[in-house]
């Protein structure tokens, strides 16, 4: 992508609205661009819509028209969901209009320093953890991204003593070129979002795509338990500061003891009394930063967070004395395993944001059985069946629901589990929810905990993870 100010009066297309779609609107309007901003949703979906015409920007809603990108569009700005079969994108390309994500766009405007932080799971955690430890540590975070706030607002407003924590997903880093961070972080790579990537090796080069950029004054951060992770970390340029449950790492962040190679519980699970997460150099000198036992969200998954957190805090500049105290306080954000509250002596959680089998997978692990699960829901053509361990071993009964119900269904049958029960759906979504809380509810006996983790992502029945996930709270609150 040019500079900004190259595409002064020449014609810009954004594709989606939401609030990504309308801040880069807003911000291409500014800069003297010929806008138009292009929905599929008709226009009592589209808000934003009013506002945007308004200030004198073209919306078109309820279809992309044919000559909505012509030889004379200069940029396509598209949404990060809207797959590259879309009409108006594969027409770009055969014009040879280039199509970005409003991150290459925020990676121009940003003053600061950005951190980009990816991976199948525990971005939002561990975006939302390093903000608070880079805040401890006096560097003036901006969280932003992925996370809910769109980039390109946060890169307008943050200064240039700051830092932009980003939460990136593959979506948007696949539309990215020049995209430069200063500490690029890489969490974890499992399978998932084929039906968009369409292979995974499409999925992980745009992971990748992080670090493409980096120079000698960067930080790649990265999973050294993930062989993936670690071959692109360690294949880009710039310092590597690597994170590991189950080595020491010279220079890197680790746990002393490790954990065993291939575990997913509780850290507490066979741990010696003292478990502390510790940076070394290159010289092999190690600081403590804090006790495993005392983070402030539970679960092998989570230390690893905390350690992918702790080496982003370390990379900026942050003194590892101000990292103690945050990593106890912090206790996770919403709809990742998210404590609702106990009714009628069962506690209920909240883990809306597995969008996939392995998340699911931890968040379990990191329970005390017994367990009742509620999953399914879009069908991305999974068959489930990693899940029967985790079911055999770990649950009393799962209630299954949306798309995958009869996957979910044949998976806790074939793990030998007597309790399941399937929620047809019924028109209002809302509603096939609530169903499902009565009959996990139903399932539970006082000790038991339910927990929503659907291994699936929302779109059959919800608009987002989040709906999803305060619609069973709200259910939960009913009892």
């Amino acid at each position: 992508m040019m500079p900004l100010a190259n595409y002064r009066g020449r014609k810009v297309v954004v594709l989606g609205l939401a609030r990504s779609g309308a801040a880069a609107a807003k911000l291409f309007h500014q800069a003297g661009c010929v806008v138009t901003a292009n929905d599929r949703k008709e226009r009592e979906a589209c808000p934003e819509a009013s506002e945007l015409e308004a200030l004198g920007i073209s919306v078109v809603c309820g279809g992309h028209l044919n000559d909505l990108v012509t030889a004379d569009t200069a940029l396509l700005v598209k949404n990060p969901g809207i797959p590259y079969t879309a009409s108006p994108v594969v027409q770009a390309e055969a014009l040879g209009v280039e199509v970005v994500t409003e991150v290459e766009v925020a990676g121009q405007l940003s003053p600061a320093p950005i951190v980009g932080i990816t991976g199948s799971n525990g971005k939002t955690t561990t975006t939302t953890w390093s903000g608070e430890l880079l805040a401890a540590a006096g560097l003036a975070p901006i969280v932003a991204g992925n996370i809910g706030r769109p980039l390109v607002d946060a890169a307008q407003e943050i200064g240039p003593d700051g830092w932009l924590v980003a939460e990136l997903s593959s979506f948007q880093l696949k539309g990215t070129s020049g995209f430069h961070p200063r500490i690029a972080c890489l969490l974890n790579l499992a399978e998932t979002h084929l039906d968009y990537h369409g292979t995974m090796e499409d999925y992980v080069a745009s992971k990748a795509k992080l670090f493409a950029n980096l120079a000698d004054g960067d930080t790649a951060v990265f999973n050294a338990d993930d062989p993936v992770c670690a071959r692109i970390g360690q294949s880009s340029a710039g310092r590597k500061l690597p994170f590991s449950l189950t080595r020491r790492l010279s220079p890197g962040v680790s746990v002393e003891p490790p954990f065993a190679a291939g575990g997913a519980g509780e850290p507490s699970d066979s741990q010696p009394a003292e478990r502390w997460i510790v940076a070394r150099d290159a010289g092999g000198a190690e600081t403590r930063i804090a006790r495993v036992d005392r983070l402030g969200i539970p679960g092998r998954h989570n230390c690893a967070n905390a350690l992918a957190a702790v080496a982003i805090a370390l990379a900026a500049g942050a003194a590892p004395a101000s990292l103690q105290e945050p990593l106890e306080r912090f206790k996770g954000v919403e709809h990742r395993l998210e404590f609702v509250g106990t009714f009628r002596e069962v506690r209920y959680f909240n883990d809306s944001k597995a969008t996939n089998p392995t998340a699911t997978i931890m968040s379990v692990s990191s329970l005390p059985a017994p367990l009742v699960l509620i999953a399914g829901g879009l069908d991305r053509g999974s068959d489930y069946r990693e899940l029967i361990p985790l079911f055999r071993e770990r649950l009393k009964g799962v209630v299954a629901l949306g798309e995958t119900r009869e996957k979910i269904r044949k998976v806790a049958e074939e793990a030998g589990l007597t309790s399941v029960a399937v929620v047809e759906p019924v028109e209002d979504a809302a509603e096939t929810l609530k169903r499902a809380v009565l009959e996990a509810a139903a399932m539970a006996e006082p000790g038991d905990i339910v927990l929503l983790s659907p291994a699936c992502a929302s779109w059959d029945m919800f608009q987002s993870y989040e709906d999803r996930g305060r619609i069973f709270k709200q259910s939960a609150h009913t009892l």
